[in-house]
Formats: structure tokens, sequence, C-alpha cells
């Protein structure tokens, strides 16, 4: 799983899986899910972000895996 934010244009996308979107459906003003071609939640896009979402902080609470953080 990947987090990925874009200052530019104040959105946040959460990758879930390497599988690549065929189709995406907004459920909420500014929130899109986006779906492989078996219908399994691939992404995450929630535009203004920084107005939704608390960005300064990420807990990772008992993670089965090595975390890797990458600095812009």
């Amino acid at each position: 799983m990947k987090l990925n934010y874009y200052p530019e244009t104040d959105s946040l996308y959460i990758d879930l899986t390497e599988r690549p979107s065929i189709e995406s459906k907004e459920v909420s003003e500014g929130v899109v899910l986006d779906y492989d071609a078996d219908g399994n939640l691939v992404g995450i896009d929630i535009d203004n972000a920084s107005k939704k979402l608390e960005l300064k902080t990420l807990v990772l609470n008992k993670m089965p895996t090595d975390v890797h953080s990458l600095s812009a």
C-alpha cells in the first residue's frame, strides 16, 4: 500500500495494490474509489485532502510488514 500526496492539487491517492484500475466511482464529493477488472478495490482518490483529513500525523499500528519512508 502506498500513500501519495500531491500538494499542487491537494489530493491524496491511496494505492491499495499494484493492480490497475479499470473503473472509478465517486462515493461522495471529491472521494473516488478505483476498482480492478474483478471488482476489487485498488485505490482511493481524495480531493481537497487537507480539508478532509488530518495529514500531519500518520500512525501505523501493528502493521505486519516493514515501513518505508520516501521524502519529497
